[in-house]
């Protein structure tokens, strides 16, 4: 994060909106930076936490993605594969357009998510893995348009099983739905210390947009 804020070289009076913020870590460093920084996430009980943070330059409140701001702001940051979470294109794509219509002119949109190409290219279809004296059965799939993850483990003399889900997003459905919300992309990275991104080999799929 300190590698994009220097990249954008943004002045100290940036106002950047961390969406969604979870339990705060992201915005309390971007807040160390020198920036004011607003916290929004769906989760009251996450918000309830992040507020233990707050102070004159650094507030959180709960926010659905998928409802307009109230406020403009400088800079959106949506970090570490925090989209996608919705069956619906077009909610998708909603949350994008309150990201847009929140930001002042000339405002930035960090975009940082998994880079699902590499992903799939790389995909462990099924492992097992010992934590703490606990077995831990892990499946993953590509399915309708989404990266799924199946856990599944015996403890406490009961059955478990989860399922972490994403969606698939690549460069390409993510530049289509930046551009249907008239998104201008400036750049694209593939790691936090902003090198070009490469399909086959970057970890992650940041875009810069205006």
């Amino acid at each position: 994060m300190k590698n994009i804020t220097a990249f954008l070289d943004l002045p100290k009076t940036t106002h950047i909106l961390d969406l969604p913020c979870g339990k705060g870590r992201h915005s309390v460093f971007l807040n160390s930076l020198g920036y004011k920084v607003t916290g929004g996430d769906l989760a009251e009980n996450s918000i309830q936490l992040a507020k233990n943070f707050e102070n004159d330059t650094l507030k959180f409140k709960v926010h659905d993605m998928r409802k307009p701001f109230n406020n403009k702001y400088d800079a959106v940051f949506n970090l570490f594969t925090s989209f996608g979470y919705f069956d619906n294109d077009e909610e998708d794509i909603q949350i994008l357009q309150n990201i847009k219509n929140g930001l002042n002119t000339e405002g930035y949109f960090v975009f940082d998510f998994l880079n699902a190409e590499k992903v799939k290219l790389n995909l462990v279809a099924e492992e097992t893995k010992i934590v703490d004296n606990i077995t831990f059965h892990i499946k993953r799939e590509i399915t309708n348009g989404f990266i799924l993850k199946h856990i599944s483990f015996f403890a406490d003399g009961n059955n478990h099983s989860y399922t972490e889900k994403v969606k698939y997003l690549d460069l390409e459905k993510m530049t289509s739905f930046f551009t249907k919300v008239g998104f201008k992309v400036c750049d694209v990275f593939g790691d936090y210390h902003l090198n070009n991104f490469s399909a086959r080999r970057s970890d992650r799929l940041i875009l810069v947009a205006k």
